[in-house]
């Protein structure tokens, strides 16, 4: 039976499901949240929020990855990144998927990937969790109702938590897989009940589509001057730098906290929602992004909470460090209602330097902006994983590359190429440790990062006065208005500035020993970089 509003043209049924109990489309927020209470997915906690936990993945599998290998594409794709997957498999794959959902029921939602409607695809998400259904409809653009009659897919996503794989007939990994196929344009997921691959498998799909119109596609969150689109900013960086949190700055405009797009007119949010983490948030800190938490229809995922007054616990992260909430961009008072903006004038690459090597904010050369993107660096901390008992590195090409499809310097040759056609200035900022490495130096305080930012975006820093980091070259800051002077001299916050040097020259080494795989890749000038 059929519930909801589709293109008559164009049921799941036209796509070679059969056999379905039930078929749920384009249900809206009030009617999933039911759904999933119905099915027993969640439980309704405070303000109407679903709260929901997802089992034994609490994160995403990215060495269960997979993209079929085909002669038409294979020569493009960085096979280093991406495990390969034979077309059968992937065919057996589907057909199994599609048989194991034979008297069930599935929520479709039907939505876009992309705000400039230049570039956006259309994508059909075929869930069997309804909270998944809410949580794609969070996370993408929503068509309004009318554009649904005439909707057809460019891709589909088929999601089944409960099919398990087969890696000897399904040529993959283990039994939890997500495989994606150029060719077909299919996305299959199945044995995880996590929902950030979904939205991770949209942005893998524009990591691969984008560059051949010539389009940046970015892991980076965004914001604007209020009144001023020209006036733009994006923030690469990886998990825990402070994407979200630094972007959600009140007092400028919100295009979105994680995938963007930089095109020949400007910037655009890939995404219609926000996947933030919630582990110590606070609405002190973060009162926007705290507020969510009380709003009907925000998905709660893996945090602890009250037995009875299902009030929410953010200092429990007994299921995971990686507690998260999912809400719609209009649930932030500053956001975009367009998700567009004009050329970004500002380029922060954000690390967490659990080594308290690195200032608090470095000015880079292009060159030095290509190194860093390239390398995307940032730092692990003692006692976050088993085993770790000293900071160590984490380097993830272009801030993102376990949704790289195609090799880092594809991605590293557009950023150089759109910052130097619009002049935007590259930032390095620090938001992990000063006064030594994590254990014996502190968190870097929040409110002088905000000040350095605020500092960068508006012009001023640029007029002031820089010093030469005589380790990685870049250009620090030596005073900046409100901000106190010490923490700019990283190695003066130190007790003992020999042990500083001797952690500096530690965490060069490792940036070498990482980059000397792109070594051939690049120009005179970014290797120099790499030099300092």
């Amino acid at each position: 039976m059929d519930h909801g509003r589709v293109n008559p043209a164009m049921p799941i049924e036209s796509q070679g499901f059969a056999g379905l109990a039930s078929v749920y489309y384009n249900l809206l927020e009030p009617d999933l949240v039911e759904a999933a209470l119905c099915a027993g997915e969640g439980r309704l906690g405070q303000g109407g929020v679903l709260l929901v936990e997802t089992g034994k993945f609490t994160g995403r599998s990215p060495k269960d990855k997979h993209v079929v290998r085909r002669p038409a594409t294979e020569d493009q794709v960085w096979w280093d990144n991406n495990a390969a997957m034979s077309p059968d498999a992937f065919e057996r794959l589907k057909t199994d998927m599609l048989a194991h959902l034979r008297d069930r029921s599935v929520h479709v939602q039907d939505l876009w990937g992309g705000a400039d409607d230049q570039l956006r695809i259309n994508v059909r998400a075929v869930t069997e969790r309804a909270w998944h259904a809410l949580f794609l409809r969070h996370l993408l653009r929503r068509p309004h109702r009318e554009a649904l009659d005439g909707f057809a897919p460019d891709w589909t996503i088929l999601n089944v938590p409960s099919f398990q794989a087969d890696p000897a007939r399904h040529g993959c990994r283990t039994s939890t897989v997500i495989a994606l196929d150029w060719e077909s344009r299919w996305v299959l997921i199945g044995g995880t009940d996590y929902a950030g691959e979904n939205k991770k498998a949209v942005f893998t799909i524009l990591n691969w589509l984008l560059p051949e119109q010539g389009v940046l596609p970015m892991h980076c969150s965004a914001n604007h001057a209020p009144g001023d689109p020209s006036d733009a900013a994006v923030f690469f960086g990886l998990s825990g730098t402070g994407k979200t949190t630094l972007s959600a700055d009140p007092s400028r405009v919100l295009l979105g906290d994680d995938e963007h797009g930089w095109s020949d007119r400007g910037l655009f949010n890939m995404e219609g929602g926000c996947y933030a983490k919630t582990l110590n948030l606070s609405a002190e800190a973060e009162p926007a992004i705290h507020a969510t938490t009380r709003m009907f229809g925000t998905i709660i995922e893996n945090m602890g909470y009250h037995p009875e007054t299902c009030e929410l616990d953010f200092a429990d992260g007994s299921k995971t460090a990686n507690t998260r909430c999912a809400y719609p961009l209009d649930a932030i008072p500053n956001a975009s209602a367009t998700g567009l903006s004009g050329h970004p004038r500002h380029v922060v690459m954000l690390t967490c330097d659990a080594f308290g090597v690195l200032p608090p904010i470095a000015r880079l050369t292009p060159a030095q902006a290509m190194y860093h993107f390239l390398s995307g660096f940032t730092a692990k901390v003692a006692g976050t994983e088993r085993g770790v008992t000293e900071p160590e590195p984490t380097f993830s090409a272009c801030f993102g590359a376990p949704f790289l499809p195609r090799k880092p310097e594809a991605y590293g040759k557009l950023l150089a190429e759109k910052m130097a056609r619009h002049g935007a200035e590259c930032w390095l900022v620090n938001t992990g440790w000063t006064g030594g490495a994590h254990g014996a130096g502190r968190r870097m305080p929040i409110a002088a990062t905000r000040a350095l930012l605020s500092a960068a975006l508006s012009g001023r820093l640029s007029k002031g006065r820089f010093r030469r980091d005589p380790f990685f070259g870049f250009e620090v800051p030596v005073a900046v208005e409100g901000v106190d002077a010490a923490l700019l001299d990283p190695r003066g916050t130190w007790a003992d500035p020999t042990a500083y040097d001797a952690q500096a020259k530690k965490l060069v080494a490792m940036f070498a020993a990482n980059f000397a795989k792109f070594e051939s890749l690049i120009d005179e000038d970014t290797r120099a970089a790499a030099l300092g």
